[in-house]
C-alpha cells in the first residue's frame, strides 16, 4: 500500500492545493468513520496484527491508559473531530484531534500550508483554524464516548487568537469545561508558532499561572460524584534552550502533569534549501527528526525516565520512530509523515 500511495496517490494529491489535499483527506476518513462494518473490520485486521507482533499482546499502559500500539495521530490533521473515529481503521494506536480554541477562529489567511517533498517537509502558518470548543464539544457529545472507543481520544487545547495573554488562562479553562468529559486525556498546546504571543505561555510565571488554574480546575472536576481528573499534558517547542526545558520540566512535575508532548513544529531553518524558503510558520517533518529527539533524551534524562514523553516530529518510517522510543518516549505521534508515506504508515510503523 504504500508502494502504491507514493507513486499512484501522492501524485495526484500534490497537484492540488496543500490544504484542500489535507480537507480531501479529513473528508475521506470522515466518510470511513461512518461506514461502521468496514471500520470495525479494519481494526480487528490491525488488532490482531498488533497482538500477533507484541509482548503476549498486552496493549502499552501510560497514564493509566491503555493503547492498543504505540502510534498516536497527531493534534492538527483532525481540528474539528469530524474524522477522529476512523483512526483506528488506519492502525492508529491514539489519537489527538484539535488544536481547538475556545472561539471559533478562521486562522491566518491563505495561502498557509506549503510543502518541501525534497525535504519530506511542510511549513504551516494555520493560526488555529478550527469551529470552537462548543462546537467540537457538541460533536464530540454525538459520538463515541471514553471507555467505549477502540482507542484513547486526546483533545489539545490552545489559546483563542482574540484572547490576551492576561485572558488566556480564562480561555484555556473555558475550553477544558466545555471539552473535558468527552477527551480521555487533555493537552494544554503552548507552543504554536502561529497565534501571536502564544509561546510566551511557555515562561515561567505566565506557564505556573496557567498549570495552576487548569490543574486546579481537573482537581476540583474529581470531587463531583461520577466524575473523575483527566490526565494533562503539554506540548512544548522544539526550539527552547536547556534552562527554558528544565524550567517548564520543574513546573510539569510541581503541578504534576501526567506527561509531555515534545514537540510542536519549529521556527529554525536548517541549513541547504528550506534556510531560503521564504515562507514563514512552524517547520515539521524529517528536518525536524534531530532536534526533537535531542529534546526527548534530554527530559528523559533530566526526569529519570519518571514522565511519560509523547514524541513528535520528523517520523517517518519505522527507523525514526524506534530512535524516539530509544530516547525516551513512550508514544509516538505521527503528522506529516503521512502526506509523504501515506494513510497506512501507522500501521507500518506499529508492526515495525
Amino acid at each position: 500500500m504504500g508502494w502504491f500511495y507514493e507513486k499512484c496517490l501522492r501524485p495526484a494529491l500534490f497537484r492540488l492545493d496543500p490544504e484542500h489535499a489535507h480537507e480531501l483527506a479529513v473528508d475521506a476518513l470522515a466518510v470511513l468513520a461512518r461506514v461502521s462494518p468496514l471500520c470495525r473490520a479494519m481494526e480487528a485486521w490491525h488488532g490482531r496484527d498488533a497482538e500477533r507482533l507484541s509482548l503476549a499482546g498486552q496493549p502499552v499502559q501510560c497514564f493509566g491508559l491503555n493503547f492498543p500500539n504505540r502510534v498516536g495521530l497527531a493534534a492538527g490533521f483532525d481540528k474539528n473531530a469530524r474524522a477522529w473515529p476512523a483512526a483506528a481503521a488506519l492502525g492508529f494506536g491514539h489519537v489527538e484531534i484539535g488544536t481547538v480554541t475556545l472561539l471559533r477562529q478562521p486562522g491566518n489567511g491563505r495561502p498557509r500550508v506549503f510543502r518541501f517533498p525534497e525535504q519530506e517537509a511542510v511549513i504551516n502558518r494555520m493560526g488555529f483554524n478550527n469551529e470552537g470548543a462548543e462546537s467540537v464539544a457538541l460533536r464530540l457529545g454525538r459520538q463515541p464516548v471514553p471507555g467505549a472507543r477502540a482507542i484513547p481520544l486526546g483533545v489539545n487545547l490552545g489559546k483563542s487568537k482574540l484572547a490576551s495573554l492576561d485572558q488566556a488562562v480564562n480561555d484555556y479553562l473555558g475550553s477544558f469545561a466545555l471539552l473535558a468529559d468527552y477527551a480521555d486525556y487533555l493537552v494544554l498546546n503552548v507552543s504554536s508558532p502561529n497565534t501571536p504571543d502564544l509561546r510566551k505561555l511557555q515562561d515561567e510565571e505566565r506557564l505556573r499561572e496557567l498549570l495552576a488554574a487548569v490543574t486546579d480546575a481537573n482537581r476540583r472536576r474529581a470531587e463531583s460524584p461520577g466524575l473523575r481528573a483527566k490526565p494533562l499534558l503539554l506540548k512544548i517547542a522544539p526550539d527552547l534552550n536547556a534552562p527554558q526545558v528544565d524550567s517548564v520540566l520543574e513546573l510539569v512535575t510541581e503541578f504534576g502533569l501526567a506527561g509531555i508532548i515534545a514537540t510542536n513544529t519549529t521556527l529554525e531553518r536548517p541549513p541547504g534549501p528550506l534556510a531560503d524558503a521564504a515562507q514563514a510558520g512552524g517547520l515539521s517533518g524529517a528536518p525536524l527528526r534531530e532536534r526533537a529527539t535531542e529534546i526527548i533524551r534530554y527530559i528523559a534524562k533530566a526526569t529519570d525516565g519518571r514522565l511519560p514523553i509523547i514524541a513528535v516530529g520528523g517520523i517517518t518510517d519505522s527507523a525514526s520512530a524506534i530512535e524516539k522510543l530509544d530516547a525516551g518516549a513512550t508514544l509516538i505521534q505521527l503528522y506529516t509523515g503521512l502526506i509523504y508515506r501515506g494513510p497506512f504508515l501507522a500501521a507500518q510503523i506499529a508492526r515495525g
